[in-house]
Formats: structure tokens, sequence, C-alpha cells
């Protein structure tokens, strides 16, 4: 399929509206839970760490499944993968606000991971075949402020609906905009997308990696445990015999030589697994911290959440039309310097600091954060040729969510540190503010060390792909 946007098959501008009513969506599922955490905790009797989980399986689960279904949908279709996807999540929306215990709740967000990791591996790549690359930077800048939008609402809506319908009501506030997905797919969008179909799928390669990340993932949220050390290390383990698979097959799961062979690709991923570990954990330790030290409501806490995402909204819509024509790397790795600069501020919180203080902090980062998302989408999806469009949309889901899930890992380590398993209360209030300035200070330095992992991508390489 030659220039897809000449197609008769779809109309680009409704194409651009489904994806981003999922990136809205499926955000809005991650983040509007952290501030129901506590309401949910106290329901199902779970301490802070049992806690993390609920928005750690849904990390864990998309995360492990992005590449293998990135690659099944450049071979069997994307259109078919994103409408399997969206079903899934509509399904498992219903199983988690019918959950009736919170290993019941954890299982189906697993699901719901995994139906994300269909869209989102799909998502990207279909936006990048059926727009010119001329109008690239600015579909993907949209989509990726339409994720910031689902972020944005999702503390002040999750936290009205949390407060007054309780936070079952998150789940299926999200069905009806699923539905609408799913009809709108398969009414209107009747061409597909699938430049690999030539291709056999790598099952050798797609269970190895599985297992590793699997183990990679689970074994960091799990430290500082003595058992973690030796599952976080058999997964990096994994991982190198993953690429030694992967470097024999003829049609691998990921095609390592993108990391080999093509630096803007490599190191604008590595930018974007820093970024993520250092900025992801923000809202749920500023839930906790608001809501434990300061002594807000649900409501009153997302309504200072909300302050971060929507910056990120509005910069990101700006950012990415930039990057179509400046250069990527300038304006990533400026954004990821600001991020630096919001998360040191963060770290001088204590249970005295004022609303003004922690709402400038939040403008600052997700000023930040905005302006390096966008932009750094937009090179590594335009650093590939077609065939490659999935994986590479999967890898740039990859690297968020394994960033994500490092994020909560490093965040519920330091508690873990801190206040073990105990729950949070005025007794270890003490401990648990030093904690939030350990995690913010890490936070900060980790996003220091990726300003450098951004500028060592090199300069510009116009893709006409």
């Amino acid at each position: 399929m030659h220039q897809l946007q000449h197609n008769t098959g779809f109309n680009k501008n409704i194409l651009l509206f489904i994806i981003i009513l999922t990136s809205v969506v499926n955000p809005f599922l991650g983040a509007a839970v952290n501030i129901a955490l506590p309401k949910i905790g106290e329901e199902f009797s779970m301490n802070a760490i049992t806690m993390s989980w609920v928005a750690m399986a849904f990390l864990l689960s998309s995360a492990v499944f992005l590449v293998p279904l990135g690659k099944a949908a450049d071979i069997l279709g994307r259109k078919k993968i994103f409408l399997f996807g969206s079903i899934i999540i509509a399904l498992s929306s219903l199983g988690c606000a019918f959950a009736t215990s919170g290993t019941m709740l954890i299982v189906f967000r697993v699901l719901q991971g995994f139906g994300s990791a269909m869209t989102f591996a799909t998502g990207m790549a279909i936006l990048t075949s059926a727009f010119p690359p001329h109008e690239r930077g600015k579909a993907l800048g949209i989509n990726v402020s339409a994720v910031y939008l689902g972020l944005s609402v999702a503390p002040f809506i999750g936290g009205i609906l949390t407060q007054t319908l309780g936070w079952r009501s998150l789940f299926l506030a999200t069905l009806p905009f699923a539905v609408l997905v799913i009809a709108i797919i398969i009414f209107t969008i009747k061409v597909e997308w699938a430049e690999a179909k030539h291709e056999k799928f790598d099952y050798t390669g797609s269970l190895v990696y599985t297992i590793a990340i699997s183990a990679l993932m689970y074994g960091f949220s799990k430290l500082p445990e003595p058992h973690a050390f030796i599952v976080t290390g058999s997964g990096l383990v994994g991982l190198a015999v993953f690429t030694r698979v992967e470097l024999r097959q003829s049609w691998p799961v990921l095609n390592i030589d993108l990391f080999r062979n093509n630096r803007v690709f490599a190191f604008s991923n590595l930018a974007a697994l820093i970024n993520y570990a250092a900025t992801f954990a923000v809202s749920f330790i500023l839930s906790l911290y608001l809501q434990y030290s300061q002594g807000l409501s649900p409501l009153q806490a997302g309504s200072i959440l909300v302050t971060q995402p929507f910056v990120m909204m509005l910069v990101a819509s700006i950012s990415g039309r930039l990057s179509d024509t400046y250069d990527s790397r300038i304006l990533s790795s400026l954004g990821m310097g600001i991020t630096v600069t919001g998360l040191v501020m963060l770290s001088f919180l204590d249970d005295a600091t004022g609303k003004t203080y922690i709402i400038t902090s939040l403008v600052v980062l997700g000023t930040g954060f905005g302006l390096f998302s966008a932009p750094n989408t937009n090179a590594v999806m335009g650093s590939v040729t077609k065939k490659h469009l999935g994986v590479a949309s999967a890898t740039v889901g990859t690297m968020r969510l394994t960033g994500q899930m490092m994020s909560m890992g490093i965040a519920t380590m330091i508690l873990n540190i801190f206040i073990g398993k105990a729950s949070i209360g005025p007794e270890n209030q003490h401990l648990f503010l030093s904690s939030v300035k350990v995690i913010f200070l890490l936070f900060g330095l980790l996003c220091f060390m990726g300003v450098f992992a951004s500028l060592a991508r090199g300069k510009r390489q116009r893709s006409e792909k």
C-alpha cells in the first residue's frame, strides 16, 4: 500500500478521532485509579505496597505484551489488533467494576493491560501510516496531547466519581467510549495495514522476551527483598538470551539491528525509558502525600494533581508541531532539563508546604514533560521504514511502560525501606515524608542523566518513509 492517506478505505480524521479517544480513555483508567487507591485499600484492607499493585498490574501486563503484539499487528493487520484490544478493554473494565476482592481487581487490571497493549502497539503505527511525513508530527502531537488530556481529567473526574459514586464508577464511566470506538472501527474503517504480512511470527523470541521482561519488572518491583535481586538478575540474563535468539531469526519479533544501526531510534527510546522512570510515580506519591500528609479529600487532591497533565497536554500539542520543523533532539533535551527542575522542587515537600508551591512545581514538571514527549515520539516513528512501524510503536510503548514500572518500583522500594509493609498513618508520618524527599531526589538525578541520553541521539535525520 503506497501513500495510504490517499485511499478511500478510511477517513484519516475519523482514524485520528478514534485513536485520540482510546488515548484519552486508557491513561484515564491508569491515573484515576491512583486517586482511588486509598478508598480501594480501605475496602479490601490493602497496605501501601499491595495498593501499588492495582496500578502496577496494568503496567506490567502492558509492557510484557507490547512488543510481541506490535509484531503480530505488522503481520496480521493493525486495525484487527486495535479492534480486539478495544473489546478486551471494555470487558475487563466491566470486570474491574464488579471485583469482589483486591486479587480479583488486580487480575482484571492485568487483562486491561493486555487490551491496552493491543491498542497502544498499533495506534501510533496506524497514524504514522495514514498521515504523510509533513503532517506526522502534528498528528502524533495531537495524540500525545490526548494522552495528557486523559491524565488531566483523571484526577479531577476520578476524585468526583470516587467521592460521590464510589471507585467502581471509574471503570463504568469509560465503557460508553470503548463501545463507540469499537462501533466506528467496525462500520467505517474498511482498510487494513499489514506491511509485514509475508513474514512469519517469531514464537520462540516472543516467549523468551515475555518471560525475561516479566522477571525483570516483577523482580524490580519487589526490591529490596533478597529474592528480588535473583529474579531481577535472571530477567537481565533472559534479555541477553533474547538478543542472541533474535540475531539468528529470519523474522525477529524485535529487530535488534534497529538498536545497533539506528542511533536516533536507540537513543530516543533510551531517553523515553529514563524520562518515564523519573516521572510516572509522581502522581502516585503525591496522591498519597496530599491525602495522608495534608489531609485532603480525593477530590481536593485530584484538583491539584490535574495541573501537571493539563500543562503537558497544552505544551505537547505545540511541541509536536514544532518537531516537524525543528530538531527533536534539542526540543526533547530541553524538556528533560526543565523536568529535572520540577522534580528537585518537589524534593523540598514537608507537611507544611503550601498548595501554591506544589502547583508551581507541577506546572514546571508538566512543561518539561510536554516539551519532551511528542518530539521524541516523532523522532522514533520517523526513523524506521513502514514495515517496522508496528514494532517501533510497540518499542516506544514498551519504553514508556517499562519506565513507568521502574518508576513505581523505585517509589515502592523507597517506601518499603522507610515504612516497610505498615499502612501510612500519624505514627510513621515523618518516615513517609522522608521517603517522599528521597524518591523525588532520585527521580531528579535519573532525569538529569537522561538529558545526556537525549542529546546523544545525534542530529535530525529527515525521514520520508
